[in-house]
């Protein structure tokens, strides 16, 4: 009774993601069965959400449907055999003749973003999505206190509502101040450990009072290491627990545990994780202000040209503390505002394709509902869905993301600095969030002119470079004109393809 219980739950819930065809890949985590779809919009939200067994549903890399522990282990391999019976049961189509629409480069997009997503299943790159997803939920703090920051700088800038600026700062800095504590809580918790235990070791970085410690004739300053000693002394922290939890007995690890996981954790870290961290914290920052005052041009170009692959690659997580550190040092990050260039010169080659495809109506129409989140810096639909399917476009995206950083990169070496004080939005969103010493206006000047920079040479590198002729020819046609199926001798024609 209880497999045919699953097998119901599966069998409900396999039409409302759009069937056995709308489906690339299927998995479960610990309550979640996951699974990659091919058109977003075939799936009926609010009819999943009402079916008892599905407790919810979360859109992340996947479409997850939440199902509960026990629960999803059971009814993933039975989902996963309707849809393998359907597929063996659907008769195969003969190959017949037809314009390559948006949906073939969608499903083509999906396919290169699972074999990407295979590729960078090495340790090295799953420890960089852990760490990843120790900060990914500080990020709309760290918006939110950073748009009121900048907004308390303007309003003091302009000299009014004097009473309102220090309740701005308060609100504005309180969360920055035990950022370290949030990231040792997150790091615990990512790495299996007890969340609460790796706060209150992080807790010890921001403690006023370790000012009064002279360890090797050196003082040590609150904040020292910032979040990069609090990740460091809260992985410790996991380890001298689960250390802790093998030797220590059950009658007293309520009590011998905690301690000794603090006690430890917090004396290493004092006397050498802070030391360590803070010289490490300190490198970044005077390495990231050589890099752009001494090359920023080129460092610009570099950096905007390679966002997009580093993205592909998953490595662009490794930025991710990085950034973290430099807002935490200096209230901005000066990478973020070059790197969001590599989604200008998305945007300057999907319209460029846009243009050079103009029977196109499926990909066109593709192009036009992704275009409003690409501005916004969501440039995943174009990418997965325009560029990266047709190959050229993507180089020639990367082309103008170079020029855009190598823009915003060469006012950084003429001593016109500045950055973002939030990680996450790029785009136009990235606007509320920039910071710099040379006031706002020539601030907001210079990173416009960075996207239009990008946008322009992004659409001039991919309408001149981005297709050959055999591109054109099979891309630039009506999909929705019925195809001839048949050749002069009575035999259907290969299917073409993009070059």
């Amino acid at each position: 009774m209880s497999t045919d219980k699953n097998r119901a739950t599966a069998a409900a819930i396999l039409p409302l993601v759009g069937g056995p065809d709308n489906i690339t890949s299927i998995a479960h985590c610990m309550t979640r069965l996951r699974i990659s779809l091919r058109d977003r919009s075939l799936v009926q939200d609010e009819a999943l959400r009402a079916l008892p067994a599905v407790l919810g549903v979360v859109e992340d890399d996947t479409y997850q449907i939440v199902l509960g522990p026990g629960a999803v282990a059971r009814v993933t391999p039975e989902f996963e055999a309707l849809v393998a019976e359907a597929r063996s049961a659907a008769p195969t189509p003969a190959p017949a003749a037809r314009p390559i629409t948006a949906e073939d480069l969608a499903a083509q997009g999906a396919a290169l973003k699972e074999a990407q997503k295979a590729r960078n299943a090495t340790p090295f790159k799953l420890f960089l999505r852990r760490i990843a997803n120790i900060f990914v939920p500080l990020i709309p703090a760290l918006i939110g206190c950073g748009i009121i920051a900048g907004l308390n700088g303007l309003l003091t800038n302009l000299g009014w509502v004097p009473a309102v600026v220090p309740a701005l700062a308060a609100i504005a800095s309180g969360f920055m101040s035990l950022i370290a504590v949030f990231v040792g809580h997150n790091t615990a918790k990512e790495f299996g450990g007890t969340p609460i235990l790796g706060g209150a070791v992080a807790a010890i970085i921001v403690f006023p009072g370790v000012v009064k410690i002279d360890a090797f004739g050196l003082e040590l300053k609150p904040g020292q290491g910032g979040v990069l000693g609090a990740l460091a002394a809260a992985l410790l922290a996991v380890y001298v627990e689960k250390w802790c939890r093998r030797w220590v007995p059950e009658t007293l690890d309520v009590l011998v545990t905690p301690t000794l996981t603090v006690l430890i954790s917090g004396l290493v870290t004092l006397f050498g994780l802070m030391y360590l961290a803070g010289a490490a914290s300190t490198a970044i920052g005077a390495f990231a202000d050589r890099l752009l005052a001494g090359g920023g041009a080129f460092a610009g170009l570099v950096l905007g040209g390679l966002f997009l692959p580093l993205v592909m690659l998953g490595l662009h997580q490794a930025l991710i503390p990085i950034h973290t550190t430099l807002i935490e040092q200096d209230g901005y990050t000066v990478l973020l505002p070059i790197l969001a260039m590599a989604g200008a010169g998305q945007v300057g080659a999907a319209i460029a394709v846009y243009y050079r495809l103009p029977r196109n109506g499926s990909l066109r129409a593709t192009i036009k509902s992704a275009l409003p989140a690409g501005f916004l810096g969501v440039g995943e639909p174009l990418i997965y869905g325009v560029s990266l399917p047709l190959g050229r476009p993507f180089v020639t995206a990367c082309i103008g993301g170079a020029a855009g950083g190598a823009f915003v990169g060469l006012f950084h070496q003429l001593g016109v600095a500045f950055g973002s004080t939030a990680i996450g939005p790029s785009g136009w969103a990235l606007f509320p969030l920039l910071d710099g010493k040379s006031g706002a206006g020539i601030t907001l000047a210079i990173y416009a002119g960075g996207l239009l920079t990008g946008y322009l040479v992004g659409f001039v590198a991919t309408y001149f470079f981005g297709f050959t002729r055999q591109m054109l020819t099979d891309l630039d046609t009506d999909p929705d004109q019925a195809p001839d199926t048949t050749t002069a001798t009575g035999t259907p024609p290969k299917e073409r393809v993009p070059a």
